[in-house]
């Protein structure tokens, strides 16, 4: 049997090829369409012919369409085109040389943006060697081609403007994009850029994807699901078609399967560091499993129970994605059990059992390329791996029976073991020996649930919190920690079910747990619909009672200044604010809202922003005169009167006639932003001037340390700064008449401070006022003080009544024509007075007294000299006796030393005793 063309190897070529595309069986027989190629015209015009340049192959139907040109077909039709690099006949020389192959799909335009997207531009702009010797200039026409290719596809090709946009990338955002630019319609410019934006916080991370980790992968798909929801749910325009949802979350299913793939290619799976590989296994398996899991509830659960836009089909799920997934576990257990052998086992055992070439049948086997070709190998690397292990298994089995048996008597260890050790207990071999243990373990699992149901029975019909209640959660209502605590219960009680499933199924006692944790499942579920449809009866009654908090009009003031107690009341009751966190947490929770309670919510929702601030205000309002200090409310009464005014007059229109009401949201916007910046002035002069106080304060009791008798310069600059504060508040606008009451309250604060010093002053006055130095001197036949006694008395007296009168003078921060307050301080502490006066009096007692010890040195000048010689200096030796004697004297005189008064003479200081011309003389 000869093949079509077969003597002439350049129509053999043809032939073959286009056979091979088009899947035709090469063969004689006359019927075969391929033969008609060979026997065509066009065929051999484009051999021979040298300027013949194309040749087209369509395969319809059951037959081969040959041309010399592309012509306008099908978009169904499979298209293959052979085409000449240069003109010239074709020969065997040059069949391979000189003929480009390429094929066409859906469109010419989609054939050729594939083209230059999939093959030309990484070429030509990410390659080093073609992108250094490309011209930047067509590196930037190439790219602006395959965008403009792209934009034309998707708005000429019905497979893009429809309800496909299937890519190697989710390019369907780019086509919401262009929609709401060149949209024909306003409102589907509109629907598009309302799309467009609901997109945009996904749509960034999907373009550079590769870029992204493992980890902010499984975040991405977590926003994935938030942002796909919305675009469901929206219902300010035309609901998103559901084939094209669909698409969408196959597409996003796509583009995460091939990066988890692609970040799992540069890893060695079999012989990477085992904590490595699995961090990353986990990471690729948990975005998997979560997308997986995202298009199982939304289009299984709650799009079908969506009544705005129902999801009218079978639920979704991205089978590729799953299986990938089960196979990464796959990969996981098979290493994890690895790690498990090896543990249990001495190295001189493992070289023995040969451990280290377990994975030898999974050589040049990649196990991320999942696809049902790949699937049977897989299968077989993986029985032939389990045949290396069994000799293993048996020797595990012992090691982890001896080890589990040490344990056993306390449940909570014996879980852990299994769970640690789960892939080798799944073992069959290692599952049979460990029958006993195992069966202890479904005993212990079974007193876990009756645990379970006793503790739930105990607490259901509790208060939260309570010691016979549920537990409690922060932030939770009642009706919310409930069901919260039950699903606690439930994860429990399923961990237990998940754990036998595993490695106790096999048990005869696994059927009758099985049951026993399903009925408290029931029991638990049941409870947790009571809670949910208890909490909607009451809600939908409260919105029947006007009295409830929950009835809200969007038409109705925003609110109200309460005669009775002055206090500004907002219209959007704390209930309400409740009620959109219980309505936010049970929709997480997967209940569906009633109709009724989901209308008001939404209503609540709407207007909460503005209520929140408004209540903010209110609580301002209601509070500032608690905020404000007593004696600086004066100086903020224009900002008070004003914020006062803006609350009493909220009004709308053009003449302020009308209520300013939740409907009115352009008005209600500007009426807010009024009555925050009135009550951001208010709280900032607040603010300031408390500011100021709390500065004071610290001044005044930096004085109430001050020796007012010794520092009296520090007193007056200490005033001064204080003096200065008043003044500075005076230029920023703050009235003197308003600053009166605050003056007078730290005039007050002042003369605390003033009086505390000045009775410390009093009784140290004596010892602590100015210096007076004083001369003892020997002046005309007697002793005399220099300066004068009564001179240092006046001036000592003179200093004392300085110092007793300065209450007298002491204005404080009063203004020049207010009265002082501090002049009645002298009269308050007359009785200190009379103390002070006497110590002055026994002080200059005392000081006349100083002069009789100095008595004996001055009695020779008191005499009549001439006749005291006369009368006792009669011989030589008399004389030369009294020389000697005054001598002695003078030196004596000499050698006075300067003469310090005892310390209770406190301020008067003697100095010299000056007998120096008496004792010359």
């Amino acid at each position: 049997m000869s093949l079509p063309g077969e003597g002439d190897k350049r129509k053999r070529f043809i032939s073959v090829t286009a056979a091979n595309y088009f899947g035709l069986a090469a063969s004689a027989d006359t019927t075969d369409p391929s033969s008609a190629l060979v026997a065509s015209p066009q065929l051999a015009s484009f051999l021979d012919d040298g300027n013949e340049f194309l040749l087209t192959v369509r395969h319809s139907g059951t037959q081969l369409t040959v041309s010399n040109k592309v012509e306008a077909g099908d978009s169904k039709d499979k298209v293959l085109v052979f085409f000449k690099l240069r003109p010239d006949a074709i020969t065997e020389d040059n069949l391979h040389s000189n003929i480009l192959v390429s094929s066409m799909l859906d469109s010419p335009i989609n054939t050729l943006y594939q083209a230059v997207r999939q093959v030309f531009a990484p070429v030509l702009l990410k390659d080093e060697k073609w992108s250094r010797e490309f011209d930047p200039k067509l590196q930037s026409l190439l790219s602006e081609l395959e965008i403009g290719l792209g934009t034309v596809l998707r708005r000429s090709d019905p497979n893009y403007s429809g309800t496909k946009f299937r890519e190697d990338d989710v390019r369907g955002f780019q086509f919401w994009i262009e929609r709401a630019h060149r949209g024909s319609k306003s409102c589907s410019k509109e629907r598009a850029s309302h799309f467009k934006d609901l997109f945009e916080a996904i749509a960034r991370d999907y373009y550079n994807l590769d870029s992204l980790s493992l980890f902010e992968v499984v975040e991405l798909v977590e926003t994935t699901r938030d942002t796909v929801d919305d675009v469901w749910r929206q219902t300010e325009h035309d609901p998103f078609p559901q084939p094209r949802m669909q698409n969408l979350l196959d597409v996003i299913g796509g583009s995460l399967g091939r990066f988890v793939q692609k970040k799992m290619g540069t890893l060695n799976l079999w012989e990477d560091a085992f904590h490595i590989v699995k961090e990353n296994l986990k990471a690729g398996i948990m975005i998997c499993e979560q997308w997986v899991a995202a298009c199982d509830h939304l289009t299984g659960q709650l799009w079908q129970r969506y009544t705005p836009h129902l999801w009218k089909s079978e639920k979704y799920v991205p089978e590729s994605l799953d299986k990938l997934g089960k196979r990464l576990d796959e990969v996981l257990t098979i290493r994890t059990l690895h790690e498990k052998l090896a543990y249990f086992l001495p190295v001189g055992e493992q070289q023995t059992l040969h451990l280290a070439q377990v994975f030898e049948p999974f050589a040049g086997l990649n196990p991320v390329h999942y696809n049902p070709y790949t699937e049977p190998l897989w299968r077989a690397a993986v029985s032939q791996y389990e045949r290396i292990v069994a000799p293993v298994e048996q020797k595990i089995a012992s090691k982890l029976k001896t080890f589990i048996s040490e344990i056993q008597d306390s449940p909570q260890q014996l879980l852990q073991a299994f769970q640690k050790y789960k892939e080798l207990v799944k073992r069959p071999s290692i599952s049979k020996e460990l029958l006993l243990e195992r069966e202890t373990l479904l005993a212990r699992l079974q007193d876990s649930v009756k645990d379970f149901r006793t503790d739930f029975e105990a607490r259901c019909h509790g208060v939260p919190g309570d010691v016979s209640g549920p537990l409690s959660g922060k932030n939770l209502s009642e009706v919310v920690n409930n069901i919260v605590w039950v699903r606690q219960l439930q994860l429990k009680v399923n961990d237990a079910i998940k754990i036998a499933e595993a490695l106790l199924s096999d048990l005869s006692g696994f059927q009758t747990f099985r049951q026993n944790a399903d009925d408290l499942l029931e029991q638990l579920k049941v409870y947790e619909q009571e809670q949910f449809d208890g909490w909607s009866r009451d809600i939908q009654s409260g919105l029947s009672n006007p009295r409830s908090g929950l009835c809200m009009q969007a038409s109705s003031p925003i609110m109200e200044l309460d005669h009775c107690d002055g206090e500004l009341k907002i219209h959007y009751s704390d209930r309400l604010v409740t009620l959109l966190r219980e309505v936010r947490q049970l929709s997480a929770l997967g209940f569906v809202i009633p109709a009724k309670i989901q209308q008001v919510a939404n209503t609540a929702q709407k207007f909460c922003k503005q209520a929140v601030i408004l209540k903010q205000v209110a609580h301002f309002y209601n509070s500032i005169d608690q905020q404000m200090i007593q004696s600086q409310k004066p100086m903020m009464l224009q900002s008070a009167l004003a914020f006062e005014q803006i609350i009493k007059h909220s009004k709308a229109g053009s003449g302020g006639k009308t209520q300013i009401t939740w409907d009115n949201p352009k008005e209600l916007e500007a009426y807010i932003q009024k009555l925050q910046a009135a009550a951001e002035r208010l709280s900032t002069e607040n603010r300031k001037l408390r500011k100021w106080h709390t500065n004071f304060i610290e001044k005044v009791v930096v004085l109430m340390n001050i020796d007012l008798l010794r520092q009296q310069q520090r007193w007056k600059d200490g005033l001064q700064e204080l003096r200065t504060g008043f003044a500075s508040l005076e230029s920023q606008g703050f009235l003197p008449r308003d600053m009166k009451a605050w003056r007078q309250h730290w005039n007050h604060q002042l003369y605390k401070a003033l009086e505390h010093q000045y009775q410390m002053g009093l009784e140290a006055l004596n010892e602590n006022l100015p210096e007076i130095n004083i001369d003892l001197t020997y002046k005309q036949g007697r002793l005399q003080f220099k300066p004068p006694f009564e001179e240092v008395r006046a001036r000592y007296y003179r200093e004392m009544k300085r110092f007793i009168s300065i209450p007298n003078q002491f204005r404080g921060v009063s203004e020049t024509e207010e009265e002082s307050i501090f002049t009645i301080m002298t009269e308050r502490n007359a009785n200190g007075f009379l103390t002070t006066f006497n110590k002055a009096e026994d002080l200059f007692r005392r000081l006349a007294e100083v002069s009789n010890q100095f008595k004996e040195w001055i009695i020779i000048g008191q005499v009549d000299m001439e006749t005291l010689v006369e009368k006792h200096l009669s011989s030589e030796q008399d004389w030369e006796k009294n020389f000697k004697a005054l001598k002695g004297k003078g030196k004596e005189v000499e050698r006075l030393p300067r003469y310090s008064l005892p310390k209770h003479f406190c301020c008067l200081q003697l100095l010299t005793v000056e007998f120096t011309k008496y004792c010359s003389s």
